[in-house]
């Protein structure tokens, strides 16, 4: 199975949501003078379809949809329309950040054009995986916070940033052992017009090492509502940390919401770490197709211990998922977080798992094969 990472794939079909039949044969006949395949979708779509696709093609009634929601702006986004556009669709077409209103069937050759013009993908230099536990106490927590740990010590990119995504449990900053440092955690966090800076997040959140930002959840008390962490402010973090070509590495674990639903369709690849045991593996059935609805660029970690004898490939098989690593159990892992917080030795299982992680995010081609 393949999935894409970090790098853009040419040749990508146009996405196209359009609620009008007529309209959207138009764009059919169209699309095939042009020689160009279509994905066309109904709304709501993640932000994997919704950035990745080199043009998107709208009608006015999907336009308003998408503008309501809040979709991203990006380049690349038409609104057609069944003759003549009138004022509202010229409205609309400036709410969704739409570069032209083509008319069809008269405008053809304008859509011609556009399809020529966006022929590949474009992408942010930044990277995002999501890091999702088949059930709780999966180890996702520890091996996101690994991750980062890893990234920033071999400068995967030139920052990185570690998301909490799991309000209820506990905070990774005391995961890490800097819950006394000093800065901003989900709670304080005030995200204004939807947007933050990637410069502004370094200056204000605490470093767990150098080169490493947590937006930790926050702990106890009415001041302190998981609430805080919402799929607005979820998007505005990652986005500016891909913007700025950072690695943003968000801690989903066993949590299901509008926020995590958010890093699933943020992520360029999202990671499903299971333990090799047989409920772990039937409760991972569910969760990866779960992920699966929402990304579709999934790979797999298997973690030991394996009272029963499974096998990572045995896993890797019955979830259909591509294995990026089956490690063993890590000794004296849980006694060390329990003194001072995780840090990564140079060699361990722990350390083996993050650095398969990069390994499929840094991969030339942008693409992973079991």
């Amino acid at each position: 199975m393949d999935f894409d990472a970090a790098q853009p794939v040419t040749t990508s079909p146009a996405l196209v949501l359009i609620c009008d039949t007529r309209l959207r044969d138009e764009v059919r006949r169209v699309a095939a003078a042009a020689e160009r395949a279509l994905d066309e979708r109904e709304l709501p779509v993640g932000r994997h379809a919704w950035t990745g696709a080199p043009l998107v093609i709208l009608d006015t009634t999907a336009a308003e949809e998408c503008a309501a929601a809040g979709y991203l702006r990006r380049v690349g986004v038409v609104l057609v329309t069944d003759g003549e556009p009138d004022l509202p669709d010229w409205q609309v077409a400036a709410a969704v950040g739409a570069e032209r209103v083509i008319a069809l069937p008269g405008a053809a050759v304008g859509l011609i054009e556009k399809f020529a013009e966006h022929g590949e993908n474009r992408v942010g230099e930044g990277v995002v995986v999501a890091i999702a536990g088949a059930g709780g106490g999966a180890g996702a927590s520890t091996l996101a916070a690994a991750t980062a740990l890893r990234a920033a010590a071999e400068r995967f990119r030139p920052d990185t940033v570690l998301v909490d995504g799991a309000p209820l449990g506990g905070g990774l900053d005391l995961l890490l052992g800097i819950e006394m440092v000093a800065g901003l955690r989900w709670p304080d966090l005030v995200i204004e017009d939807g947007r933050v800076s990637a410069a502004a997040l370094h200056n204000a959140l605490p470093a767990a090492v150098p080169g490493l930002a947590v937006l930790s959840c926050g702990r106890g008390g009415a001041g302190r509502l998981p609430s805080a962490v919402g799929p607005a402010a979820v998007r505005a973090v990652v986005e500016a940390g891909r913007t700025a070509g950072d690695l943003v590495v968000c801690d989903v674990s066993g949590e299901r919401g509008p926020h995590t639903d958010q890093m699933l369709d943020s992520a360029d690849l999202v990671v499903l770490v299971v333990p090799a045991r047989l409920r772990a593996m039937a409760a991972a059935q569910s969760v990866a197709a779960y992920i699966g609805r929402r990304n579709p660029n999934q790979g797999l970690v298997v973690r030991g211990p394996a009272p029963g004898g499974l096998r990572g490939n045995e896993v890797a098989e019955v979830l259909d998922l591509p294995l990026l690593a089956a490690v063993r159990a890590q000794p004296g892992l849980a006694a060390r977080l329990e003194r001072g917080g995780l840090t990564v030795r140079r060699r361990g299982p722990l350390r083996d798992a993050a650095d398969a992680v990069l390994e499929v995010l840094s991969a030339p081609t942008g693409r992973g094969r079991r």
